[in-house]
């Protein structure tokens, strides 16, 4: 029986080996996608059975996952230099070249809610001199924008406590758009009520149902008091300072008290001092803005094992970061799921071409949602 010292020089001495040979597998590949653009995948169906049959009950499992790995690199190594090619990349970089050096400092801008409203706040950081158009719910700033009525539009993504705006992801399903920017806005929530109101009066409480999942430890503390979902936090104190009711109030914006003659009862109610919101700026056609490192992609996969292990294998290999994956149930579609990544890859870097130009080869299909910087 060999020590643990001669079987790892052993296991070194096999490594070495494979190591080479993988090598010559990923050049005779590359030399197989130059004679012929379309990979034959029926060969890759066929080895696979063939080679798992070869190594028996043991071991098939294990080289049928193995293999399945090493096709999938040897078919990116073998087209990475056509990923430039592409129908996707080409228009990646037409936009890139259409999209001027300076973001806009004035433009009209789709927002969701009324004055006050945090989308109001993120839309005054992203632009020095917006003209804001106020919808009443998401799907209008999306339509707004689809129309052409406004440029941009500007809409929460996710929250640091609650957790993604499942509405958006939805909708992004049945539009199209391009994302040109992000933002992270720092989000206090305060009690807010007539001037006169004192805390022990309220017994109904309005905001958007995201502050209110923002807030589930305040409001634990509270007897006797409803919390209701609003369209939006500004509206919800808008609401509260019209209402004729004495004993309702609303979780908003210090801004909104100012705003619309409301007291502070409570300030700063969130669960989580590090409270942050994103918010994405979007646009109905791309634009590419310089310092671009971040891109957005929905994609379908295939409903078998391992489709997903796919992509992310791909993206490991690349050495691309993938900072949010999010799945959302398809409309019509039972138990068939869209997925949403946010990764992390300059737009001008060369893996970040090998990857769109392999997404083709990924997923049944995708959607590609633009490439854009975040401001903090």
């Amino acid at each position: 029986m060999m020590n643990s010292e001669n079987l790892y020089a052993q296991l070194n001495e096999i490594d070495t080996q494979l190591l080479q040979l993988f090598k010559q597998r990923l050049d005779t590949a590359k030399e197989l996608a130059n004679q012929l653009p379309v990979m034959n995948r029926m060969n890759e169906r066929n080895a696979l059975a063939n080679l798992s049959e070869q190594a028996g009950a043991d071991y098939a499992d294990y080289v049928f996952a193995l293999y399945s790995d090493i096709f999938d690199m040897s078919r990116a190594y073998g087209e990475k230099t056509a990923a430039v090619n592409t129908e996707l990349y080409k228009n990646i970089a037409q936009a890139i070249a259409k999209t001027p050096q300076l973001f806009p400092e004035e433009a009209i801008v789709a927002c969701q809610g009324v004055e006050g409203a945090y989308s109001q706040q993120a839309c005054d950081k992203l632009f020095a001199h917006p003209q804001i158009m106020y919808f009443t719910d998401f799907e209008s700033v999306f339509s707004a924008v689809d129309a052409g009525l406004c440029r941009y539009g500007v809409l929460p993504l996710e929250n640091s406590t609650a957790g993604s705006v499942s509405k958006i992801y939805d909708l992004m399903m049945k539009y199209n758009f391009s994302i040109v920017r992000s933002m992270r806005l720092k989000v206090d929530h305060n009690l807010l009520a007539k001037k006169g109101t004192k805390l022990e009066d309220v017994r109904e409480i309005f905001s958007h149902e995201q502050a209110i999942n923002q807030c589930g430890d305040f409001l634990k503390k509270l007897e006797n008091v409803k919390a209701t979902a609003y369209a939006n936090t500004a509206m919800a104190a808008q609401m509260t300072a019209q209402s004729e009711r004495t004993d309702v109030a609303a979780l908003s914006s210090r801004y909104c008290a100012d705003l619309y003659g409301l007291e502070c009862l409570v300030s700063s109610v969130q669960d989580r001092g590090n409270n942050y919101t994103r918010f994405i700026c979007i646009s109905k056609t791309p634009e590419i803005y310089p310092g671009a490192d971040k891109t957005s992609v929905m994609m379908t996969l295939p409903h078998k094992p391992g489709s997903l292990y796919k992509v992310l294998a791909r993206l490991y290999s690349l050495n691309i970061n993938l900072t949010k994956l999010e799945s959302r149930p398809m409309p019509d579609r039972d138990f068939e799921f869209m997925f949403y990544f946010d990764l992390e890859a300059s737009v001008y870097s060369p893996r970040f071409a090998e990857f769109m130009g392999s997404l083709e080869g990924l997923c049944e299909s995708f959607k590609y949602l633009g490439s854009y910087s975040e401001v903090i």
